[in-house]
């Protein structure tokens, strides 16, 4: 129950986010710091770290986060930019937001795949998949809500011509 609750606050946040897309340090800064409290009680509740572990998990997942919420901001930042040239989108804009978002989720993989093998050597392969699979379930809930939020290339053109209702 409470992580249904916190997804729908997370995506309603997320969505509310996106749609204004004008995105200032501070606002990532507060949405951050509120979703890190919420979900380090969420991963808490689920992950169950034993008391002798608990100091050394709690370090290295602090370290996870700060690099997570960076790779969250180059993702905000490019739904900005999304968002500026959506009227004027042409080949050359859509190909460079293409590759920037593409090198984002590689970077994202690559960060990922870091702290998966630091998670594993230090708590071993069950407990590391088992918090990445936690992970995995709130980024995509969190890019389901974004996804929803912005508009298709061209999506909007179509509802302000006449003859797009014709087709």
């Amino acid at each position: 129950m409470i992580m249904k609750k916190l997804v729908l606050a997370v995506s309603c946040l997320m969505f509310a986010f996106a749609v204004n897309a004008q995105v200032s340090k501070d606002d990532v800064q507060i949405i951050q710091a509120t979703f890190g409290k919420e979900k380090a009680e969420l991963v808490k509740a689920y992950m169950k770290i034993p008391v002798e572990q608990d100091a050394a998990f709690w370090s290295l997942y602090d370290k996870y986060e700060e690099e997570r919420r960076a790779s969250g901001r180059e993702k905000l930042a490019l739904i900005e930019e999304y968002a500026k040239a959506y009227e004027t989108l042409d080949d050359k804009k859509a190909a460079d937001l293409m590759n920037k978002k593409l090198k984002i989720a590689d970077s994202y993989t690559k960060m990922q795949k870091k702290y998966y093998d630091l998670f594993a050597k230090q708590f071993g392969g069950r407990q590391a998949a088992k918090f990445f699979q936690l992970e995995d379930y709130l980024e995509n809930i969190i890019r389901l809500g974004i996804q929803e939020s912005i508009p298709f290339i061209d999506e909007l053109d179509k509802t302000k011509l006449p003859e797009a209702t014709k087709q």
